[in-house]
């Protein structure tokens, strides 16, 4: 590998659209972003407010397990969560003589379990066969980071993933309008049932779902909210410093405990933190000549 093409990662880049999802180009443009109706103010969703975003692409679909293989294939690259052993899985997923393992004192239902990364998503003897279309999980930003960049790409940042995520309707609470399920249709992958005890999958899943599980929406993203957090270039802010973003909610975001699964929530973590529910999607710059006025996609990738 060419030492001068590294980047500080450890990681050669490799010409745009030869590897990872399509990628779509939006025109941008002014749009509110934010909600009113946070229900977590240290979140800072609020207030709602115009935000111009330049031109540029972004993934139809989060990285998935195919994805991440093939890049760690061709770089020999080693996860955060690989390196230290360990990365956190919820416990409802693990088998019910799972041997016991420290949780998080403030999240009991998060494990901490030896081994568990993007290739063994429940550590032991789990894996990813049959898994492939199914998002990579397990990764951290600065792992998402390395991925975007070796792809020649990058994170998109809070606003350009907020744009993307609303499908050009304006200050709609998820992807596709202002309902949960519309005439009782299942839109998304998060939890059904009492949480954390019993997860009916009444969307289907229980767990991840396939990248593109879903409709996309008006501007061909699919998953934009439910199924992985995904992470994104900016840092948090003040009331949690050091964190980096996340959007779009997870499988396990559930009305009762984690109203984040729409379109202007936000959560963050902590750089080289992982998590069997935290993903990534790959955006990239474009010249505006690449799309039309209306903020649809004018080429794909």
């Amino acid at each position: 590998m060419d030492a001068a093409a590294r980047d500080e990662c450890g990681v050669a880049p490799i010409p745009p659209d030869s590897a990872g999802p399509p990628l779509l180009a939006l025109a941008g443009g002014v749009f509110t972003m934010g909600s009113s109706e946070q229900r977590y103010p240290a979140d800072g969703e609020d207030p709602p407010r115009p935000v111009n975003v330049a031109a540029f692409r972004i993934a139809a679909h989060a990285v998935c397990n195919d994805d991440f293989a093939a890049f760690v294939a061709a770089t020999g690259y080693l996860t955060t969560a690989e390196r230290d052993g360990w990365s956190f899985v919820f416990g409802g997923l693990l088998p019910d003589d799972f041997p016991p393992t420290r949780a998080v004192a403030a999240a009991p239902w998060w494990r901490q379990v030896p081994q568990a990364s993007w290739r063994r998503p429940a550590g032991g003897t789990s894996d990813i066969d049959g898994r492939g279309d199914h998002p990579v999980v397990h990764v951290s930003w600065l792992d998402a980071r390395s991925y975007c960049r070796w792809a020649g790409g990058r994170l998109p940042s809070e606003a350009e993933w907020e744009y993307a995520a609303r499908g050009g309707l304006d200050r709609a609470r998820f992807p596709w309008g202002e309902e949960l399920t519309p005439a009782g249709e299942h839109r998304m992958n998060v939890f059904q049932g009492r949480f954390p005890e019993h997860d009916t999958g009444e969307d289907g899943y229980v767990g991840t779902a396939p990248v593109d599980a879903f409709p996309a929406n008006g501007y061909g993203v699919h998953n934009a909210t439910g199924n992985v957090w995904e992470w994104c270039a900016d840092r948090f802010g003040p009331t949690r410093p050091g964190g980096r973003s996340m959007r779009g909610g997870s499988y396990l975001c559930h009305e009762s405990y984690c109203w984040r699964y729409r379109c202007a929530a936000r959560s963050s973590n902590s750089p080289d933190g992982s998590a069997g529910n935290i993903g990534f999607r790959m955006a990239s710059d474009v010249p505006s000549a690449l799309v039309d006025s209306s903020g649809a996609s004018a080429s794909g990738g």
